[in-house]
């Protein structure tokens, strides 16, 4: 059985500004992200990591790396979201330029594409999920580190849980907040703890 610790990168500046949508965008976490690293890195001390991943983007990777104070595996198919047109915008503006494209991918994000031409939830679940199946065929048990990001997180998780992916807004992960599970081929996801803090 593998234990994961799946946490959403520190705070951007994009986050800050009305939650802009950050997908392919490559920008730091900033001060508050920084320290929201920290608090975790403090948080989860005691546990003894056999591996960190993360996501190959910069906000996402030095997370891990201040958490973990140990060397980062990064793994494309943990990048966040391709979010097409939506990039750099908030939800606000970019409803007013392609209602369409937001009422279709609020119904079924499985079959639609994010912001027009962005990725469909299939092909995002699809890639995280072969991540993680690559890793429990890999190891048969262990403790591990995966840092990801606010879109691809939620869309994993509902989908293993089995909810419609068009539900995975009810799923909130805070920035470098601690969300637990336990992967195995017996049991399959268990979700433990989601945005645990100090």
């Amino acid at each position: 059985m593998l234990t994961i610790y799946l946490l959403r990168h520190g705070e951007t500046d994009f986050n800050a500004q009305n939650n802009r949508y950050c997908g392919r965008t490559d920008i730091p976490v900033n001060a508050k992200g920084r320290a929201q690293a920290e608090a975790v890195r403090r948080q989860l001390e005691g546990v003894n990591f056999t591996g960190v991943y993360s996501s190959p983007l910069l906000r996402a990777y030095k997370t891990a790396q201040i958490v973990s104070g140990r060397e980062v595996t990064k793994d494309k198919r943990l990048i966040e979201v391709d979010f097409g047109l939506w990039e750099g915008k908030t939800r606000k503006q970019f409803i007013e330029e392609h209602p369409d494209s937001w009422e279709k991918w609020s119904a079924d994000p499985s079959t639609n594409r994010a912001g027009v031409n962005g990725e469909t939830g299939q092909e995002i679940v699809s890639r995280v999920d072969a991540f993680f199946e690559e890793l429990l065929g890999t190891h048969q048990e262990g403790t591990f580190l995966v840092v990801a990001h606010n879109g691809v997180n939620r869309l994993f998780m509902a989908h293993k849980l089995g909810m419609p992916l068009a539900n995975y807004r009810r799923i909130v992960q805070q920035n470098s907040s601690v969300t637990r599970f336990t992967l195995s081929n017996d049991e399959g996801f268990t979700l433990e703890l989601l945005n645990s803090k100090l």
